[in-house]
């Protein structure tokens, strides 16, 4: 399908690359950019019981003061975080607005619980999240963020590592396949660019021909299916020689000059993979270059 609408989500102490890259791939496809500014606070405190009867004056008085200190602290932390919060967005649309694109920007105060819910409510409505470096090592936003997108609505993201050259029209893509519905929904969610590629390699590790699943000749289904809509196609099956299944596609995708690898995010039991297990969880922390990824 074609991205005629990206979200980029930030939080509010990263710089602005994440939201430069997101705003050069919508530039360069002609998309709409929408930009969520998140500022997830500590969790607050209930406040403490009421006391029956007369308290104890001089046992209570430092608990009181020690709780009027602690809800000061907890005021300031959010006043902090409004202001970040207002210059971090002053600073994006200034810089949004020199690039000419058509765009939103909005802000976000919230607990962690309600991250994930924040940024699925805007990824239902949007095409791609870009998730960028600044988000990517961010080990408190970064996990809520890809979670909210992927796994709660099926929405593709595309991560892109530091360092790495992000584009929506490469020239070269490595497609991980094993045969589960999240591999062919993430190349459903790519297929415009990988049809417009100069070359697709599906590359499959360690799958043995059967009768059912990966079929007599493994990889040639999605191969065909990808053939019929013009993609130029090869298949590769790898062998892991005892090598974790994500260190061999990335060294694969390095070797054959890949500019992206798309492949299906959460494929084994789902609360594993919400902890981020698995092959996800290694190449969304290591990716050696941009991942598309859909569930």
């Amino acid at each position: 399908m074609a991205f005629k609408s990206v979200l980029s989500v930030t939080g509010a102490d990263h710089s602005d690359q994440d939201v430069r890259t997101a705003a050069g791939l919508c530039a360069e496809v002609g998309a709409y950019l929408s930009v969520l500014i998140m500022s997830p606070p500590p969790l607050v405190m209930p406040p403490p019981p009421l006391c029956d009867g007369i308290p104890e004056w001089p046992a209570q008085r430092a608990q009181a003061i020690a709780t009027l200190e602690k809800r000061y602290r907890q005021i300031e932390a959010f006043s902090q975080d409004m202001a970040s919060l207002e210059k971090t967005s002053r600073e994006i649309h200034k810089l949004l607005k020199a690039m000419r694109l058509c765009y939103d920007l909005d802000t976000e105060h919230c607990d962690k619980a309600g991250v994930s819910d924040a940024v699925r409510q805007r990824v239902l409505c949007t095409d791609l999240t870009i998730v960028g470096p600044a988000l990517l090592n961010d080990i408190n936003l970064g996990p809520l963020v890809i979670n909210g997108s992927l796994f709660d609505t099926g929405k593709p993201v595309l991560v892109v590592p530091k360092g790495a050259e992000a584009t929506l029209s490469p020239r070269r893509v490595l497609v991980g396949w094993d045969s589960r519905a999240e591999a062919a929904h993430a190349v459903r969610e790519a297929l415009d660019l990988l049809c417009a590629a100069e070359e697709v390699r599906v590359a499959l590790v360690d799958r043995e021909a059967t009768c059912t699943g990966n079929g007599a000749e493994p990889g040639a289904d999605i191969a065909a299916y990808l053939t019929r809509h013009g993609a130029r196609v090869s298949v590769d099956r790898l062998a892991s020689a005892g090598k974790p299944v994500a260190t061999v596609l990335a060294q694969h995708a390095i070797d054959t000059s890949a500019n992206m690898i798309v492949m299906g995010a959460y494929g084994t039991r789902r609360l594993r993979e919400r902890l981020f297990g698995g092959v996800t969880r290694w190449i969304v922390r290591k990716p050696p270059l941009p991942l598309f990824l859909a569930r």
